[in-house]
């Protein structure tokens, strides 16, 4: 057994550790961390596989800016774990079944990939070029008019995304500044006249019977 075979074996088994400790652990500060460490154990896995733009798009973009924004939005949060945790053990036969029947599906979809012998031979010239540049040529030749649905379905996410954080809402106390700024000084001071009210003097309490006033 080569030392490549031994470093997958290893790098296999810290992230179905990591991975299982990401649903298990009681903190969501300590799954978060759990979770960047699934992700970068995956690309040490992407390297023994010689893709190293994956790897390194892994560790850059989920690693660097996905796992550290919920990192910090985790810990300003300051969520209450123990409510969300109700319940967890009493729906875990019905989670655990969907979980087998999607890992199930998707085990069927993908077995076609796993069949190494209808892999292509790259050329000496092909392999000059480096995964990198074969892996750009493939998805700006090849795979062009996917990349640019996935593209616009990502710009309509983020539009959506900031559509829904500005809606106005009838809770709102938030002021315009533009309006603010054009009040004239008739609005903003307003003379208002009313009748006087002289409150009525409190009537002394009568004597009780028998007793001193």
């Amino acid at each position: 057994m080569d030392i490549t075979t031994i470093l997958f074996y290893v790098f296999s088994g810290i992230l179905l550790v990591s991975s299982f400790r990401v649903i298990t652990a009681r903190s969501t500060v300590h799954a978060a961390l759990f979770l960047i460490l699934s992700f970068f154990t995956a690309s040490c896995i992407w390297m023994l596989l010689k893709a190293e733009f994956l790897a390194i798009a892994l560790v850059l973009v989920y690693i660097g800016a996905v796992m550290v924004l919920f990192l910090f939005v985790v810990m300003m949060l300051d969520l209450n774990t123990d409510s969300m945790r109700e319940g967890f053990w009493k729906h875990l036969p019905v989670a655990a079944v969907v979980g087998a029947l999607i890992a199930f599906e998707m085990g069927i979809v993908l077995m076609g990939g796993f069949q190494l012998s209808d892999v292509p031979v790259a050329t000496p010239q092909q392999l000059e070029m480096g995964n990198t540049k074969l892996l750009g040529i493939e998805i700006y030749t090849n795979y062009l008019y996917p990349l640019q649905i996935a593209a616009v379905l990502l710009l309509v996410a983020i539009i959506a995304a900031i559509a829904l954080t500005l809606r106005r809402r009838k809770d709102s106390r938030a002021m315009n500044p533009s309006e603010q700024v054009k009040v004239t000084k008739a609005q903003r001071l307003k003379i208002v006249k009313m009748a006087p009210t002289v409150a009525a003097p409190a009537q002394p309490e009568a004597p009780k019977e028998g007793g001193q006033a």
